[in-house]
């Protein structure tokens, strides 16, 4: 079986000097190899291309055989590294903790430790009948939650 270890530090070696940063590397038992890359701008075609090349260069097939996928990370599966974390910095997204609460708002920072999601709520204003709009910061910790994904709304 294709070594995962291995495998990552072949991708990182392929993705050196560019833009692009490694999301996700996955080995089934019948040795397919699916990997995902991402960058600020979006993966295009090409960068997936030369990184399948890469890689078909550096893998021996007579040695062990193997499928190999090489994509970018869809829009709407769930953020699995930092640099995902900060590509969306400002924009919208939809997190769901593991006590069972889910925030929807944008996406305020991301570092090593966590990240801060700012939820605009309407609370009752006691000097106005009306709600007034709020917005609130929840910092939350990566060990407290089973996903962040980015939001698409449609308007």
């Amino acid at each position: 079986m294709i070594n995962k270890t291995e495998l990552e530090a072949l991708v990182e070696e392929g993705l050196a000097g560019t833009d692009c940063f490694l999301v996700d590397v996955q080995v089934s038992r019948d040795n397919v190899i699916v990997i995902e890359i991402d960058n600020e701008e979006g993966v295009d075609i090409d960068r997936c291309v030369a990184l399948h090349r890469f890689l078909e260069s550096k893998l021996d097939r007579d040695a062990e055989d193997y499928e190999l996928e090489v994509g970018s990370a869809g829009i709407t599966s769930p953020f699995k590294v930092l640099g995902q974390y900060k590509k969306n910095i400002g924009n919208e997204v939809e997190v769901l903790t593991k006590d069972g609460r889910k925030l929807v708002g944008v996406l305020k920072s991301a570092d090593a430790d966590g990240f801060v999601v700012t939820v605009t709520k309407k609370v009752k204003s006691e000097t106005s009948k009306r709600k007034v709009e709020v917005e609130e910061d929840y910092p939350l910790g990566y060990n407290e939650i089973k996903y962040t994904k980015y939001l698409i709304r449609f308007k």
